[in-house]
């Protein structure tokens, strides 16, 4: 595997590549160009400047996440064969980059939820955090606001203020999507870009739902071990394959992590390694990545990687926010950091105990 971290670009993220190059084990960065807009297309030339930078770095361009799918593409408007082929277009211009992996994510309206961005935690860091009771207790529309000035400045993937001002109007183009159009129409967007990812040899690693039921209303079809397989069959392509993030199927107790990553051996493309706290199974936090500080047990999590041969991209997920930083909640740098030091020793330990054979 190769230990990285998401950044967003020099223009949008407060933690610089010199700092991501000085933690010990994180080779490459997950990136993207931030201001793009669904449906877009990515020219070669903006993604040699980007891979450009990153490597001047001293690091590696190791996947994109996201080149973000269009409403049109996800509803099946007449505007998605046009948006579906700059997909293609980009994917292409990708591919000349010498890059493989894009993470994407199939979710109407919001790319993920949270209700509160700054929940307090005992030792005085501060986490993303869920509960329903407030997702039922508020109108939709208002749900940017409700967390808008916990941003600290930034903008948050999936919560633009330009799409949020939408927010209307977008549901009401989801109003007839139920999940079985929704899947189809995921399944309709992978058909077409096959041919492309076969060519350049990209493997598209779709993002699970977050959290893995239905927020508002809306469909969710990437949330369990059932649904994750009627897509790589739909698709029966390695190119057609997994981003496995554990703190987004692992919004469901239901799903046994350890067990999910065995059945998708060979389909996972990506990994996301984080932990949850739950308080009940409807309101959770953010833990730090050791097992002790969450609910699941990250051991068998990277076991489970391991021992499945996972040999891609793998990057610690949303940490606290510790020692008074002020970054984009969930993608600071000293969370993080400790989170991809303590996967490259769990990975460390459980590589040099099947070498020993212990």
């Amino acid at each position: 595997m190769e230990m990285t971290l998401r950044w967003y670009g020099s223009q949008y993220d407060t933690v610089q590549l010199w700092q991501i190059r000085q933690i010990p084990g994180v080779t490459g960065v997950i990136t993207t160009l931030y201001g793009k807009q669904p449906g877009e297309l990515w020219t070669q030339e903006e993604i040699h400047a980007l891979k450009a930078e990153v490597e001047a770095a001293g690091l590696n361009l190791s996947g994109i996440e996201s080149v973000n799918v269009s409403d049109a593409i996800k509803i099946g408007n007449e505007d998605r064969d046009v948006h579906i082929e700059n997909y293609i277009k980009t994917l292409e211009n990708l591919g000349k980059e010498d890059i493989h992996l894009v993470c994407y994510n199939f979710m109407p309206v919001f790319d993920w939820t949270r209700t509160e961005l700054a929940r307090k935690r005992e030792d005085g860091s501060t986490v993303l955090a869920y509960t329903q009771d407030a997702v039922d207790a508020i109108n939709p529309e208002e749900m940017f606001s409700s967390i808008s000035g916990d941003m600290n400045g930034t903008v948050m993937p999936g919560w633009e203020p330009e799409r949020m001002a939408r927010v209307k109007e977008l549901f009401e183009m989801y109003k007839d999507i139920d999940e079985e159009k929704l899947f189809q129409n995921l399944v309709y967007f992978l058909k077409a870009i096959m041919p492309v990812c076969n060519q350049y040899d990209i493997k598209m690693a779709i993002h699970p739902d977050d959290p893995a039921w239905s927020v508002f209303g809306l469909p969710r079809i990437i949330n369990n071990e059932k649904n994750i397989l009627r897509l790589m069959n739909a698709v029966d392509d390695v190119h057609n394959g997994v981003t496995f993030c554990a703190g987004s199927y692992g919004t469901s107790l239901a799903n046994d992590l350890p067990h999910m990553i065995r059945t998708l051996q060979g389909r996972i493309h990506f990994a996301h390694v984080r932990n949850l706290k739950f308080i009940t199974p409807t309101n959770f936090e953010e833990a730090a990545h050791l097992s002790s500080d969450g609910t699941f047990d990250m051991y068998e999590i990277v076991r489970a990687l391991y021992e499945t041969g996972f040999s891609g991209p793998i990057r610690p997920d949303h940490g606290r926010m510790i020692w008074g930083e002020v970054a984009m909640p969930g993608y600071g740098l000293y969370d993080r950091a400790l989170g991809a030091t303590y996967i490259n020793g769990l990975w460390e330990a459980i590589e040099k105990s099947h070498e020993r054979g212990v």
